[in-house]
């Protein structure tokens, strides 16, 4: 087994999925990987396939039809779609959960009733299918900043903090009556409004055992000082200094534990990557939400960082052997600058030509929205177009040099966050 080669496939096409090509093409377990529908960038590193990342049925026959001995599910639409189960049916492997387990993210009613249930620490909600009984809710509570949270998954986008009663009853109506997030809002979470700073935990599990990985400070805000709208991620920074070793054990023990134990006595055993998106109240760690796979862009500042192979991790997740694996990061610090086209994450034109600079080690250029014209050039593609990562000794040492990279890059329809860090390294004064 020792001596085996895998032709592997990953299912998706952004910056994370290039992040994760770049990292297991350092492994000697591959002989080969396709990805599924990949992009421009990634074609530079592996073979893309034009089939779509939620195309059960395409996604299927292309891994019988090329003898594909391993899958890995990364994006949240296909795994709570069910592309782990039919690929599985068709003796096909995967990384990633099966639909029965990604309904921690697929659904914020089940994720919200399911810690409830096993006494995760998360902040006071109520669900809702009926508008009328959501809208009496708010005039009962009429505390404000008020949560509104679409059920299903809304690209990250299902979010709503309202500042007053009337906000709250527009962003109510705007998803349930108006569907501005498709059937996604049919039912809704209210919840209380949580501060402090945010956290994202990824961790890797077989569903018996739950290994972290590095800590991570995401920056969702369009624009320096976090303002203009929210975004997928226009920044990341590992580890995040607000994370101390007392809060990793108090997390371990009352969140991350807890959660594999009740999927697993629900049925729902999870295995692959299981994203604690936590807020460090004044009360302690809080789950602000859960996602069933890697976070783009927490992936492309977290897998730099790794030093074992995470090949052999994500195999150990699949047959329950990650107890007897040694999972080892660096202490180094990482940082990732986003490079979007004007205008996201609104309207943005695409097919800008994109020019990478030449760099050294210790940095990365991840492509997440761009592809190849007829002659092979870079274009742009999308709203983030890339992932500018590196990695230093120390947190203003990683910054600079993801800065120095980010301005040697020529994109003019682009625009980058100048302050991606500047939180983190306040903390650690």
């Amino acid at each position: 087994m020792a001596d085996k080669k895998y032709t592997v496939a990953v299912i998706g096409s952004g910056g994370r999925e290039h992040a994760i090509v770049k990292a297991i093409k350092k492994s000697p377990l591959i002989k080969e990987i396709y990805v599924l529908p990949g992009n421009g960038g990634i074609a530079r590193d592996a073979y893309t396939v034009n089939v779509s990342a939620t195309d059960k049925e395409g996604v299927c026959e292309f891994c019988k039809g090329h003898g594909v001995d391993y899958a890995l599910v990364i994006p949240d639409d296909p795994l709570v779609l069910g592309m782990v189960d039919a690929l599985n049916a068709v003796g096909i492997p995967c990384f990633g959960p099966d639909s029965k387990a990604a309904i921690i993210e697929g659904s914020k009613c089940f994720s919200k009733d399911f810690m409830k249930k096993y006494g995760i620490p998360t902040a006071l909600y109520e669900s809702f299918d009926k508008e009328e009984d959501a809208v009496a809710y708010i005039k009962k509570v009429d505390s404000y900043p008020m949560v509104i949270k679409a059920d299903g998954l809304a690209l990250g986008k299902g979010v709503i903090i309202a500042q007053s009663r009337d906000e709250a009853i527009e962003a109510v109506k705007s998803m349930m009556s108006d569907k501005k997030f498709g059937e996604s809002g049919s039912r809704i979470v209210i919840e209380e409004f949580m501060t402090g700073p945010e956290v994202t935990v990824l961790s890797f599990t077989d569903g018996n055992v739950v290994v972290p990985m590095i800590s991570s400070m995401d920056h969702k805000r369009a624009h320096d000082n976090d303002e203009g709208l929210n975004t997928g991620g226009m920044g990341t920074v590992a580890p995040n200094p607000y994370y101390t070793q007392t809060l990793a054990d108090i997390c371990m023990e009352k969140i991350f534990i807890p959660t594999i134990e009740g999927l697993k006595k629900e049925g729902r055993t999870f295995r692959g990557c299981l994203y604690f998106g936590l807020m460090l109240t004044p009360k302690g760690p809080r789950v602000v939400e859960y996602n069933c796979r890697f976070g783009d862009p927490e992936t492309q500042v977290v897998l730099p960082l790794l030093e074992s192979d995470l090949f052999e991790i994500m195999l150990a997740t699949t047959n329950g052997t990650l107890a007897d694996l040694d999972v080892r990061f660096s202490n180094k610090s990482a940082c990732c600058v986003i490079y979007a086209t004007k205008g996201y994450p609104e309207k943005y034109g695409k097919g800008f030509p994109i020019t990478l600079p030449e760099y050294g080690p210790d940095c990365e250029i991840f492509v997440a929205g761009a592809k190849q014209d007829e002659n092979g050039n870079l274009v742009s593609n999308g709203g983030r177009v890339l992932g500018i990562t590196a990695v230093a000794d120390t947190l203003r040492g990683a910054i600079d040099k993801a800065y120095d990279l980010t301005k040697k890059v020529s994109f003019d329809e682009g625009f980058y966050r100048n302050d991606i860090g500047a939180r983190a390294l306040e903390a650690l004064k």
